[in-house]
């Protein structure tokens, strides 16, 4: 498998393909960092422990679109942290045993995309898409297109995840 052999954000860092847009915005910055930078490298790794300090556990709560763009279709399928965790880690692990023919990290950064967050006060909205493919030893390819609405909030001057609503259709409407 070829995999990139990162078990620390910082042991990924030479290995990435996306840089953050947000250079001169501290809050923009900080915010793809969590959701791009730190995100990816943890995935990859599976090791929740790298993101696990970016989440507002009290409240937390994960939407899955379902890849649907109708509103009736999406389901609460993580009402807690602990169920997002927990699948989280089961979707990482999974993506370890495929047989990728090209860096797995850096597959995910060339799909990734995030450039739009909005913020208002202490309160943000950031749209992630993912738009890309990475080719596996078989000839296949692992599919990524979807996108996500991650809603975020500043605490004590650092910014985390309150929830989402992911899996989405990658263009709607």
């Amino acid at each position: 498998m070829l995999q990139a052999q990162c078990l620390t954000l910082h042991d990924c860092e030479s290995l990435m393909t996306s840089t953050n847009p947000f250079p001169n915005d501290p809050d923009r910055s900080a915010i793809w960092t969590m959701l791009v930078k730190r995100d990816i490298a943890a995935f990859v790794a599976a090791d929740w422990a790298q993101v696990d300090g970016d989440f507002v556990k009290e409240g937390f709560l994960g939407i899955n679109g379902k890849k649907s763009g109708n509103p009736d279709e999406w389901r609460i399928s993580f009402p807690t942290l602990e169920a997002y965790r927990d699948d989280w880690i089961r979707q990482a692990r999974e993506s370890q045993k495929l047989e990728y023919a090209e860096d797995v990290l850096e597959g995910i950064h060339r799909a990734t995309k995030l450039t739009d967050i909005e913020i208002t006060g202490d309160i943000a909205i950031a749209r992630k898409k993912f738009d890309g493919e990475i080719a596996l030893k078989d000839g296949s390819k692992d599919v990524l297109n979807w996108q996500t609405l991650y809603f975020c909030r500043k605490v004590d001057g650092v910014w985390k995840l309150t929830g989402f609503v992911g899996y989405l259709p990658r263009v709607m409407g």
